[in-house]
């Protein structure tokens, strides 16, 4: 079984499951419930976020080339970025790399186009939507995209910093999200949702909303298993 190297701390709530999905799940498919071996470089997500904020790109693919060898030095056979954020400069990470890398916006597209998926709702954080990192990667497989407004993209934001990046759910926040999306999939006609952040699905459980809910955290985590088990 292949050795997964994980970047998380981006942010901790999400990399915690993470760990517990990718256990369970290779524990699901491996006839003897074996318990994988698993290599995590928690980053500092405050000076990662920074760099996103000041658009200081090379600063950027720095930090994460960094901890990808730090996941090389320790054994991994492939890494994996738990957080949709940083993808935005996944090609020039992926450049550098010494390991091969798992793409979550990658791993999402391909589940939303084998699920039927022809128009979607992205929601994520400002940095996600604003750079039409799944706009432009959905619409290479024939899916339209679209996002909230700026008012409602401001409001997203601030609901995932700082409340579920520390794993809190408000209900009156929850509700808030519920209400965007339900808003902007009526008013789109889009058939599904885009969990853009690693920390949404926090907030939204299956049934909140009558659509397809794509979890990009649970679509990554699954394609990390069957690369493990490959």
């Amino acid at each position: 079984m292949k050795k997964a190297g994980i970047v998380g701390g981006i942010g901790p709530a999400s990399t915690l499951d993470y760990y517990s999905g990718i256990i369970n799940g290779v524990r699901e498919l491996t006839k003897s419930g074996e318990y994988p071996k698993i290599v995590i470089d928690s980053i500092n997500m405050t000076e990662m976020l920074g760099y996103v904020a000041a658009n200081d790109r090379a600063k950027l693919i720095d930090i994460l080339v960094d901890a990808i060898d730090h996941l090389a030095a320790a054994g991994a056979d492939f890494a994996a970025i738990a957080s949709n954020t940083p993808h935005i400069v996944f090609e020039d990470v992926r450049a550098r790399a010494r390991l091969p890398l798992l793409s979550i916006v990658e791993e999402t597209c391909r589940c939303a186009a084998k699920r039927g998926v022809k128009k979607a709702v992205v929601l994520g954080t400002l940095f996600t939507m604003k750079s039409g990192l799944y706009t432009n990667a959905l619409e290479k497989h024939g899916i339209a995209a679209v996002v909230p407004d700026d008012g409602a993209q401001n409001d997203v934001y601030n609901i995932i910093f700082p409340n579920l990046e520390e794993g809190i759910v408000l209900p009156e926040e929850k509700q808030k999200l519920l209400h965007i999306s339900e808003d902007l999939l009526a008013a789109s006609g889009a058939d599904a949702l885009v969990l853009g952040c690693t920390e949404l699905p926090l907030a939204f459980r299956p049934g909140d909303l009558n659509t397809i809910l794509l979890d990009t955290a649970q679509i990554h985590i699954a394609a990390i298993v069957r690369e493990m088990l490959s």
